[in-house]
């Protein structure tokens, strides 16, 4: 390893942001130098930096997202390692590395669908699907089955997840090219989940079933179908049972508000 190799992986092993910031740097100094191919060696010397807790040092954040750009600049053969540090057993590495999934496109999503299917572990399957929600292209369309099955899962974490993702795939795809059998599975899935006793998958349904109607994917009766969930979900409506959890009545009040 060179004697630049040698001080970049110093400056970025450190916690103070001076130093983090200087090591990135030459960092893009030696990828315009050499080449992104030619500096793979310092692909996983930034990926270190995704170990930084922002809740403990909440003043490296920008360090840590200049990282993940500079990630993402490497090129699409760094999407496989990315993929295999959703495996890292570290809940912020593996928030990071979603994120840089997710800001690499559309070309991440096949080889996020080929990970998915090839893995049983649940875990490693939330953190697929979360990057996967990370990705704003209509070609997200391809995961839709993947993300319906996994939002009846058993698992409350995956089911949370899928929920949630089911709403940020329909603010990727224009209605045009969203499927009606698509679309009534969401709505379908999405009323279900409101009836789970997870009071986060059920807020988390209710404000995916808005983003279709803020998306354009309802039709107005529809809309007026959901605006009766949300009165009847904040108990406005004649049986006066509202949802008791706080969080839930929120995002359908959010929700009716942007129906009005």
């Amino acid at each position: 390893m060179s004697t630049s190799y040698e001080t970049i992986k110093s400056l970025l092993e450190s916690t103070q942001l001076e130093d983090l910031q200087r090591g990135l740097e030459l960092v893009r100094v030696e990828i315009a130098r050499s080449g992104s191919q030619e500096a793979k060696p310092l692909f996983e010397m930034v990926c270190s930096v995704f170990y930084i807790d922002p809740l403990d040092q909440p003043e490296l954040m920008p360090v840590l997202d200049e990282a993940i750009n500079l990630v993402v600049g490497f090129g699409n053969w760094v999407i496989p390692a990315l993929v295999s540090h959703l495996d890292a057993g570290d809940l912020k590495a593996q928030m990071a590395a979603s994120h840089a999934l997710g800001r690499i496109g559309a070309d991440a999503i096949q080889p996020l669908i080929a990970e998915y299917q090839g893995r049983e572990d649940v875990d490693y399957r939330v953190f697929v699907l979360y990057a996967l929600s990370k990705i704003r292209s209509p070609r997200v369309l391809q995961a839709v089955p993947l993300a319906l099955e996994a939002a009846q899962s058993e698992d409350v974490e995956l089911r949370d997840t899928a929920t949630r993702t089911l709403g940020k795939f329909v603010e990727s795809i224009p209605p045009t090219e969203f499927p009606a059998e698509f679309r009534k599975s969401f709505i379908e899935r999405l009323r279900r989940n409101l009836g789970h006793p997870n009071a986060g998958i059920r807020a988390k349904a209710i404000r995916s079933w808005g983003k279709m109607a803020k998306a354009g994917h309802l039709g107005q009766s529809e809309r007026d179908d959901l605006k009766l969930v949300c009165r009847h979900l904040l108990g406005l409506d004649e049986d006066f049972e509202w949802d008791r959890a706080y969080i839930v009545r929120k995002q359908a009040d959010d929700v009716l508000r942007s129906l009005d």
